[in-house]
């Protein structure tokens, strides 16, 4: 049965909701706050699709590494003291959730939401949307030996979850991408992890949904709802109300203030992240890289080299912080020798606010209080590597089928 579905947020969670619930033969409206032309989350990221993060970003020795990295204002983990009762709350939840136990429990969930998410992006490239999706793994480049053992025994982990890895030295890692040069102990090579520059695959996408009949309301900001009982009858704006059979609530860091106007909470944080693009770098590696130890990833995007990282827990602030941004740039030589620091002088540093739920699991499914409203936000680092699952999820509850894997874990109502 066809419905009216009506989508707050317009990045790739967005997206990719309106994408699969209109080739379902769903009529969908898609509602965001921001221009069509936009730099949200997604515009500017590393581009990775990677079933190799199957570890929550709650897990054990978290919390003191974020700690320790604090005092460091290079470090990759930044949290900007202040009093808030959001943060402490998210804080102490994070905390809690940062076990082993935890982590067992989230790593087959994670695993599965990827590699659905592979095989989406798969699908979508064989159907014929050009989109550049380069199926060439992923380097985790480790600079010291300790650190290597270290991911070796994460890579085991991996293969007993059926993700495949291999562990390399540091001549095999040349061997595998022989168009850089690298100073490292060694690898861990993740062949299923893929990557795409994510600016192109978001126009593509838009462009399949506007062909799809997709209606779009940009510069458009939902500020309350019409209930009836314990449905949602339509969103409110300052344009007027926008009806619907279901809505779907995927805003990214901003998600927790639509949530909140219909009393649900979704405690959240954003995670600034940055990036910078070298458009014509002394060399381009073949695979999409991860530095260990500094935590920057380094992904080829259509002849050109982009470099980001840093998770700045600093609330809904958007300034550039110059001293995580160096930290990022002082981290490319360590691994790659040919590069300098001077090769990003004068390159403008793109910023995005990555929502970060306690747990490190995205909120994805029904929220208990209204029949007809569903959150699918919360993705953290993995927004666009988890995009084409969640919007297929969406869907599938949307059409009352079975969705692809269980969403007790994700449950927008567990805190």
């Amino acid at each position: 049965m066809e419905k009216h579905v009506v989508i707050v947020g317009g990045g790739v969670i967005g997206l990719s909701v309106a994408y699969a619930c209109a080739r379902a033969g769903h009529r969908v409206t898609l509602v965001d706050r921001q221009p069509e032309k936009r730099s949200g989350c997604s515009f500017g990221n590393a581009g990775m699709i990677v079933p190799s993060h199957f570890t929550p970003l709650a897990a054990p020795g978290m919390v003191a590494l974020g700690l320790k990295w604090m005092w460091n204002p290079e470090s990759p983990f930044y949290i900007k003291p202040r009093l808030s009762w959001d943060l402490l709350v998210w804080a102490a939840k994070f905390w809690r959730a940062a076990t082993a136990e935890r982590v067992a429990q989230a790593a087959p969930l994670l695993r599965d939401l990827s590699l659905l998410s592979h095989d989406c992006f798969v699908q979508q490239a064989e159907s014929g949307l050009d989109f550049g999706l380069v199926q060439k793994g992923l380097l985790m480049l480790c600079k010291t030996a300790h650190t290597l053992d270290e991911e070796a025994r994460t890579a085991a982990k991996a293969n007993a979850l059926g993700v495949p890895t291999q562990v390399l030295d540091a001549r095999a890692t040349a061997a595998l991408d022989p168009a850089v040069t690298m100073d490292i102990a060694g690898s861990v090579y993740f062949p299923k992890d893929c990557h795409l520059p994510p600016e192109r695959y978001l126009a593509v996408l838009h462009r399949d949904i506007t062909r799809l009949g997709v209606e779009f309301r940009w510069s458009t900001e939902v500020t309350a709802w019409r209930t009836d009982g314990d449905r949602i009858v339509a969103a409110r704006t300052r344009d007027g109300e926008i009806t619907g059979d279901e809505f779907v609530i995927c805003g990214g860091a901003w998600s927790p203030v639509v949530a909140r106007t219909l009393g649900v909470r979704l405690p959240m944080q954003a995670g600034k992240g940055y990036s910078l693009t070298l458009k014509k770098p002394r060399q381009l590696p073949s695979i999409c890289a991860i530095f260990t130890e500094a935590r920057v990833a380094v992904t080829p995007m259509d002849g050109a080299l982009r470099v980001g990282g840093t998770m700045e827990i600093a609330g809904m602030d958007e300034t550039i912080n110059p001293r995580r941004v160096r930290g990022i740039i002082r981290s490319v030589p360590r691994y790659y020798p040919e590069f300098h620091e001077d090769d990003f002088a004068g390159i403008e540093p793109w910023h995005g606010l990555r929502p970060c739920s306690p747990d490190g699991l995205p909120y994805l499914g029904r929220a208990a209080r209204w029949r007809n409203l569903i959150c699918a936000t919360g993705h953290a680092m993995m927004g666009l590597s988890l995009a084409p699952a969640t919007g297929r999820i969406v869907e599938e509850i949307i059409s009352n089928r079975t969705p692809s894997v269980p969403l007790k874990l994700l449950s927008p109502d567990r805190y």
